[in-house]
């Protein structure tokens, strides 16, 4: 029986990068700050406002903790929730904290906050579905989505919502094929915290539509008091089923660490569990360890001392731009960012941090990196540097922005 040719083939030159590679974007806060290391490199005394780093470090319990478990004892894996006393010392930590009773069963040990959010977006997603994130918010979530099959509904918002979604922005863009809504508080990038009953409202309404609640709470133990002087409450607070982020990065100063945690449904233990072993495995083995020392009265009022300080910062930070002429629309109350208009410089936000990293020595991110609706005219100023860095970093902003003028 006679077979049919089989039709010619142009061979490959080369292999073929993911369409999901190819279409990434990057996160231009890292771009901007390798590009003032290559300035220090070269000499430049540049003022790093960009990244979210704070400048002190682990607790000084946890350093001493890591210092002596390198005295060569095993270190292996770990259960890929990790360390049960871990758990247990977080489920603690909420108890204590924040009035919250979480079952360290539901609480998994992640390779910082990045990978909870990666979890969340795996166990949540499928192709075709919507997510709902705020305009601006962080961007990285937004990677996330799209990785796995997801479309992102960037809902604009501005200073009367505090940036932040408000009930009527969510029902109005909600429809059969969104799966969840992702929201950051205090946020990233512009240091607010949503109103409580805005967030119990917007969680109700996904609740009842069936859809995810994803919540990312890396903030939170910096957030201001609310109104009667009581503590910022978590989400778990008004949805237990919530889907929460956390991170030992931001309020423990344990960014380079790369140690978090999420709190899960109880529906979804089993799969993040499968789902964690193939991606990574576990969280490193002696970070989990020395990390227990965060939840000790010693590790607290470092840390405490610590939000204080963020407190004076941020008073640098809100002066500061007001002598320069670009004030605030809405003051930090969480987060160590400042989200500022810089449209009556006559630049664009990308040119304009561009040009002042070149020009002055200061590296600060563009609103690109988080927005649409003001990507081109605001930017983001992280006050997890010192006063002194602050205060110089604007002096020169100020410069920059009266020669602009």
């Amino acid at each position: 029986m006679n077979q049919s040719p089989k039709p010619q083939q142009t061979p490959r030159t080369s292999p073929k990068m993911s369409i999901r590679a190819e279409q990434s974007e990057p996160f231009r806060a890292m771009a901007f700050g390798a590009r003032a290391d290559e300035l220090i490199a070269q000499g430049h005394d540049v003022i790093k406002l960009g990244l979210g780093e704070p400048d002190f470090g682990a607790p000084a319990a946890v350093r001493r903790a890591m210092a002596s478990l390198m005295d060569g004892r095993p270190l292996p894996y770990t259960a890929t929730f990790g360390l049960p006393k871990l758990r247990e010392a977080i489920s603690g930590f909420y108890h204590d904290r924040h009035g919250v009773d979480v079952d360290p069963n539901r609480i998994c040990i992640t390779c910082g906050g990045s990978e909870g959010l990666l979890l969340a977006a795996a166990l949540t997603v499928n192709p075709g579905d919507r997510v709902i994130v705020a305009d601006p918010s962080y961007p990285c979530n937004r990677e996330l989505v799209k990785t796995f099959g997801g479309t992102v509904v960037n809902v604009p918002t501005s200073a009367e919502t505090r940036y932040h979604l408000d009930l009527a922005g969510v029902e109005h863009v909600w429809d059969d094929d969104t799966a969840a809504v992702m929201i950051t508080s205090p946020s990233n990038p512009t240091g607010t915290c949503i109103p409580f009953d805005t967030l119990h409202a917007i969680c109700d309404y996904a609740r009842s539509h069936g859809g995810w609640r994803i919540v990312d709470e890396t903030y939170l133990d910096l957030a201001d008091a609310d109104e009667h002087g009581d503590r910022v409450r978590s989400v778990l607070s008004c949805d237990p089923d919530a889907i929460t982020v956390n991170s030992f990065s931001k309020y423990f100063g344990m960014t380079g660490w790369r140690l978090g945690w999420m709190v899960l449904p109880e529906e979804l233990l089993a799969a993040a569990d499968n789902l964690a072993m193939n991606y990574l495995l576990c969280a490193p083995t002696p970070v989990q360890l020395a990390a227990m020392a965060c939840f000790t009265e010693e590790s607290y009022a470092e840390c405490d001392s610590r939000r204080e300080e963020f407190l004076a910062r941020r008073k640098v930070v809100v002066e500061g731009l007001e002598a320069i002429g670009l004030p605030l629309e809405v003051r930090p109350s969480g987060a160590f960012y400042a989200y500022f208009d810089i449209s009556s410089t006559g630049l664009d936000s990308w040119t304009f941090c561009e040009r002042l990293l070149e020009e002055r020595d200061v590296a600060l991110t563009p609103g690109r990196d988080f927005a649409v609706a003001t990507a081109d005219t605001h930017v983001r100023l992280s006050y997890a540097a010192s006063r002194e860095a602050l205060r110089e970093g604007l002096r020169r902003m100020g410069e920059f922005v009266a020669q602009l003028r």
